[in-house]
């Protein structure tokens, strides 16, 4: 109520000045049509063709710009999301806090959303912290790019022209390798805490070097992703570990203040001499494979990340006396556990983890038909993968990687050899055998065995088996 009372108090001029926006034309920013995904020009000419304003909108522009390929593309237009739906057969609404279109093309999806309104009208629901929680308020371009939240977002391509529509001197700020936030930073963070982590990918990724305008309120209001809904704050962390720059962005997070908290325990990985090697060659080999366009997995990654403080838990259970097996998948669920309330794993992604870990005890037995049916699970080779990690690092020998490998690429008389010259895998104490009650003596049992021959063995008691 004090809220609505102080906008109205305070309310903007009905016509508040324009701001003209720049044309860049392509002889300037040599950014062709062809460059574009065939779906994403789909989309603008049909919405064009049906009387609507569309653009190539973002992070697709930015990356065209500085020499990136985009993984994806968006489109912003004038048309509602009900008038998109209705153009597009291949089509459906989502989004609760705001609604966009997605149009499915062939294997692609493009994410269309309509042009909005500033934050500060009536209609943006906040929390007590100022965070919004819905905005469907519709406005024109220029509003739109008022409330993006960096000057390299808001640009706006045209594919038939050709031509960029900047209202912000986004081109000019990628040209000066400057990452610049729309608007008062503190506002925009206390808006969407969510940008905080952003700036920091969007600066590792693309080379850019964040604003001090922008830098500087991060480390005071970084205590505000406490109240970020944990399945968000979880996707924006496997966006920025899979940047293919995560080395440079988990050191650009220690250096603002934003890893407390991020990954619950993350902190105490780091500060082990063991733990930190481990995972700073994790994130190297996610970054290469990113780089390199091949497959990467987040169980893998996280399972990674967590192993430390898994072995921290499964050491300290098992000198309380609980047995290897049963301590470490208790230590397993502990450090998941501790996760769960910041960050929301998904259950497949969990399952993978806990394959990885209860692997690794498993490397350990290399005797009998254990190694044939060891390297036929499905998840062999990500646990292997980590076995291997787990060498570098320095933490195992790489003699039982190198043994492991060879073993799974041998023909059957090699992984049998392989068998026998394997170290010997220590003995279970031998259990203690019921001892045996005596007879009286002169009873018909000790006549019976007594007279029984030497080589025939005597009867079985039911103690016995």
């Amino acid at each position: 109520m004090i809220r609505k009372l102080l906008r109205k108090v305070f309310k903007r001029p009905e016509h508040p000045v324009r701001r003209e926006p720049a044309h860049i034309p392509v002889e300037h920013h040599k950014v062709r049509r062809e460059q574009l995904s065939p779906a994403a020009r789909k989309v603008c000419v049909v919405l064009q063709e049906n009387g609507y304003k569309a653009f190539v909108v973002g992070g697709a522009v930015r990356d065209l710009l500085i020499g990136h390929p985009p993984k994806d593309y968006d489109v912003a237009t004038s048309a509602t999301p009900e008038q998109v739906r209705a153009a597009f057969r291949r089509s459906r609404i989502i989004g609760r806090r705001f609604k966009i279109v997605h149009v499915m093309s062939g294997a692609e999806t493009i994410e269309v959303s309509t042009f909005r309104s500033s934050h500060d009208t009536e209609s943006a629901h906040t929390d007590e912290h100022g965070r919004v929680l819905r905005d469907n308020v519709y406005g024109n371009q220029e509003e739109d790019a008022a409330r993006r939240d960096f000057t390299v977002n808001a640009l706006y391509y045209d594919p038939s022209s050709e031509t960029i529509v900047d209202y912000h001197h986004g081109v000019a700020d990628i040209q000066q390798k400057t990452l610049r936030m729309i608007g008062d930073p503190r506002t925009r963070y206390r808006e969407d805490p969510v940008r905080m982590l952003r700036a920091v990918r969007l600066a590792a990724k693309l080379g850019l070097a964040i604003d001090p305008a922008a830098s500087q309120p991060i480390r005071d209001m970084a205590i505000l992703l406490e109240n970020v809904p944990a399945a968000r704050l979880f996707d924006e962390m496997l966006k920025l570990l899979f940047s293919g720059y995560a080395v440079k962005c988990l050191k650009q997070l220690r250096e603002e203040g934003l890893h407390h908290g991020l990954l619950p325990l993350l902190d105490v990985i780091l500060e082990q001499p063991m733990g930190e090697r481990f995972v700073w060659l994790s994130l190297e080999n996610t970054d290469e494979r990113v780089r390199q366009d091949k497959s990467v997995s987040p169980g893998f990654l996280f399972a990674t990340l967590l192993w430390h403080q898994v072995l921290v838990a499964w050491k300290r259970k098992q000198e309380a006396g609980e047995h290897s097996q049963p301590a470490l998948f208790e230590a397993m669920d502990e450090v998941l556990d501790a996760q769960a309330g910041k960050l929301a794993i998904t259950r497949r992604i969990v399952g993978d983890i806990k394959d990885i870990w209860a692997l690794q005890p498993r490397f350990d037995k290399r005797a009998g038909k254990t190694p044939y049916r060891l390297i036929e699970l499905p998840r062999y080779r990500a646990g292997w993968d980590f076995l291997r990690l787990r060498a570098q690092a320095g933490e195992i020998p790489m003699e039982s990687v190198d043994w492991w490998d060879r073993f799974a690429h041998a023909g059957h008389d090699e992984r049998d050899a392989l068998i026998r010259q394997a170290p010997a895998e220590a003995s279970p104490a031998p259990k203690k055998r019921r001892r045996k009650r005596r007879k009286p003596a002169g009873s018909a049992a000790d006549i019976n065995t007594s007279t029984q021959p030497a080589d025939t063995p005597a009867a079985t008691t039911g103690a016995e088996r």
